[in-house]
């Protein structure tokens, strides 16, 4: 349970940051509050909200993202970004989204300075501190970017909780990291395989919703040469049960390979590999 102390912990590190700041938004609950926190401690105008948009971006996320960014009084900012030009990105072994990371932070810094914003936030929390599944986070700190919710102690627990109080709609938003985390590791990401994952997790939500089936966590996961649709554990059964589960996740354009219905698990890839390479899995 979070208290009045955290609200004022996570205020006074943003004001200690001063700003202007420009805030790394990918419109989820961490750096939602992160855009929120800077609103009240600095004012909008020395907030600027920046959305980095590239093939790995959901396309459902920055509608959202936009509408929120609106209401806080906040320039928003949608550069794009090209993380696919990166070896090391496309590559897909564990440090992946050390080049991911890069790139946008890279961006987004050069068009907060170029927008008088000197200043760079992320939505790092403190439980993203001790997961050893993330690399990003260097690339953070080699940029000196200020993560004021992981600096004021805030796990995702106290994130959501103090969402909810200052009414933010993310307070309860599943996570939704980008695309490439539901390609397994070794295998190359590409435009075409992250096009078609996006594809796959819209028409999949489009076929549960008419059966009237409400799930929190929806994933598809790129393996190689088979596929597996992640859902709500207690919702395996009935969505394996769905005759246009498969269709839809052929119809996305994984035309072969077995296709599979399992409980979700977050990270799930990063305890796999890919049969034939090296690195463990996302």
């Amino acid at each position: 349970m979070t208290t009045i102390d955290d609200e004022v912990a996570l205020l006074e590190r943003m004001r200690a940051i001063g700003g202007p700041l420009a805030v790394a938004y990918s419109g989820g609950a961490d750096s939602a509050l992160v855009l929120a926190a800077g609103v009240r401690a600095l004012g909008a105008r020395r907030v600027l909200a920046v959305t980095a948009v590239s093939e790995s971006l959901a396309p459902a996320e920055l509608a959202p993202a936009r509408a929120l960014a609106r209401s806080l009084g906040v320039v928003h900012l949608t550069p794009r970004t090209e993380e696919l030009r990166h070896p090391g990105y496309r590559a897909n072994g564990p440090d992946r989204c050390y080049f991911c990371k890069s790139e946008v932070l890279d961006t987004i810094a050069a068009l907060g300075r170029a927008h008088g914003f000197p200043e760079l936030a992320t939505g790092t929390n403190a439980d993203d501190a001790v997961d050893p599944f993330r690399p990003g986070i260097r690339a953070g700190q080699e940029r000196g970017a200020h993560t004021p919710l992981r600096d004021a102690g805030l796990s995702k627990r106290q994130v959501r909780e103090i969402s909810r109080r200052w009414s933010l709609p993310t307070w309860d938003k599943p996570a939704t990291p980008c695309l490439a985390s539901r390609i397994r590791h070794g295998v190359e990401v590409t435009g075409h395989r992250l096009a078609r994952v996006a594809r796959a997790e819209v028409a999949l939500r489009a076929v549960l919703d008419a059966a009237g089936v409400r799930t929190t966590d929806l994933r598809v996961r790129d393996l190689g040469g088979a596929v597996r649709v992640e859902v709500d554990a207690d919702l395996v059964e009935t969505a394996t049960a769905l005759p246009g589960v498969l269709n839809a996740v052929r119809t996305a354009g994984f035309a072969e390979g077995d296709v599979s219905v399992r409980a979700f698990r977050s990270g799930s890839l990063h305890r796999e590999r890919t049969p034939g390479r090296t690195g463990s899995g996302h």
